[in-house]
């Protein structure tokens, strides 16, 4: 079953509406006493229905939840569709420039805070939730995937687990390298990160970012599951392929 209701967002364009969507899974509805893990994710609209999504495909997670039975709740909130950058500045963690984008100021902290301060706070009032760190997870792709690196990052007292697809590590490669080696991190940390293969040409150095990326991940002890997507593309139908990976690191052991 996925509720969806209005939230107010504090955007950088302004306080707005957006659509809160929560996925709960078949049990929630006969079993009282169960609790369930969550799993944040970016884009919310692009997440469970085709008729939301901005380029009219989804990443199907419903289907996959319900033919799986997994037991885990889903929220998300959709982003931010202003014309002029909205997107990209909620989803930035850190300033950037590009000679086509101009450029980006930086609201990823302040997403953040409000989706962990105000988001989490009501969903874990409002639904049986298990809201420690360790059944805490988050997840997106493209800017989306570059915030959930940055949650687990920055956040890492919040969220245990993250995925992070198509990361757009290319607008600030050497804040993420900064940001990794100074991070207090739990030894349980774990990281789904993957890039598809044609998407490697469609920024200059983004084979080296990503390794580098993927190795100091590493060096740092992160239980890392990072990947090379064979054909895989900057698109909701790429993405959804690699649902079964990333919901495996997730919930591996949980």
């Amino acid at each position: 079953m996925i509720n969806k209701w209005n939230v107010q967002f504090p955007a950088p364009t302004g306080l707005e509406n957006r659509t809160a969507y929560i996925y709960l899974p078949e049990s929630y509805q006969w079993d009282n006493w169960k609790r369930y893990p969550v799993l944040y994710m970016f884009d919310g609209h692009n997440v469970f229905f085709d008729s939301d999504a901005t380029y009219g495909k989804s990443w199907g997670m419903k289907e996959f939840m319900d033919h799986t039975e997994t037991q885990m709740i889903i929220a998300a909130v959709e982003c931010n569709h202003s014309p002029d950058n909205g997107r990209l500045m909620e989803y930035a963690p850190y300033s950037f420039g590009d000679p086509k984008l101009g450029n980006i100021k930086s609201y990823g902290r302040d997403t953040m805070e409000w989706l962990i301060h105000t988001f989490k706070a009501e969903i874990d009032k409002n639904y049986r939730t298990m809201p420690d760190r360790e059944h805490t997870f988050i997840a997106g792709s493209s800017m989306g995937g570059l915030m959930s690196l940055y949650a687990v990052l920055e956040y890492n007292k919040v969220f245990s687990r993250g995925a992070a697809l198509s990361p757009s590590l290319w607008t600030a490669p050497a804040a993420f390298e900064k940001l990794i080696k100074t991070a207090r991190l739990n030894p349980n940390t774990v990281l789904y990160l993957d890039y598809g293969s044609k998407e490697l040409a469609f920024h200059s150095g983004m084979v080296k970012i990503f390794a580098k990326i993927t190795q100091l991940l590493l060096i740092k002890k992160v239980m890392i599951h990072s990947r090379i997507v064979p054909g895989g593309n900057h698109c909701e139908a790429s993405w959804e392929r690699q649902i079964p990976f990333f919901m495996d690191a997730l919930l591996y052991k949980v």
